[in-house]
């Protein structure tokens, strides 16, 4: 598992504190935007993925009370050298027993997608990297969680939509903050590549576990 987004019978989700780098992503020199803006994916595909269930099949049987679930996420913008950016989408959901707090599932899945944007200004594209492009990610992402959490032997972990836009907001508002009271940090304006990020928590619903 690795570190820098969204009924009765619904498990728990508990949320850990977002913990961002203030990002600073440089566009492609480019001219005056002439039309109306564009945001292109050449390729979608999963980056990495993981599933463990330490407690099976115990964490199986019938009977089981419903986990308490935290769902944490995190947005990564990385420029390529042929103008177009990265965006990875990393989902973790960490599921453990009520009672016991032993574990009873974690999932990590990676999902990115090259992106070619046209028409937009240069003041705009940190934003549209770490709000439009993840927005645009998320549902598939959101799929390969579920069938996850299904072929494991669970009910399917259904995410709750995420709100980028106001994580962006909260997150930029936070690092503002710290800037004017700490001074510069190592995280403050990002690093030298223009790589930028985003992250928070998040939320996600489940069935009984002794039910899959």
């Amino acid at each position: 598992m690795t570190d820098d987004t969204e009924g009765d019978g619904a498990a728990d989700a508990g949320t850990n504190a977002p913990e961002t780098k203030a990002p600073e992503t440089k566009a492609p020199q480019t001219k005056a935007p002439s039309g109306p803006p564009q945001i292109n994916i050449s390729h979608q595909y999963v980056k990495d993925i993981s599933f463990e269930s330490p407690n099976s099949p115990q964490s199986l049987m019938p009977g089981q009370k419903m986990p308490n679930i935290e769902v944490n996420f995190d947005v990564q913008a990385r420029p390529a050298s042929d103008g177009r950016f990265e965006i990875s989408l990393r989902i973790t959901a960490d599921a453990t027993n009520v009672d016991s707090g032993a574990k009873v599932f974690v999932v990590e899945v990676v999902y990115a997608g090259m992106f070619a944007l046209q028409n937009i200004p240069e003041e705009h594209v940190h934003a549209t990297c770490l709000i439009e492009c993840p927005r645009l990610l998320f549902p598939y992402a959101r799929r390969v969680v579920s069938d996850l959490t299904r072929d494991g032997g669970f009910p399917p972990l259904m995410l709750d939509p995420i709100d980028f836009s106001d994580i962006y907001r909260h997150n930029m508002e936070r690092q503002q903050a710290e800037a004017q009271s700490d001074g510069p940090s190592n995280g403050g304006n990002g690093n030298g590549d223009g790589d930028a990020s985003s992250s928070g928590p998040g939320n996600g619903s489940g069935g009984d576990g002794g039910d899959a």
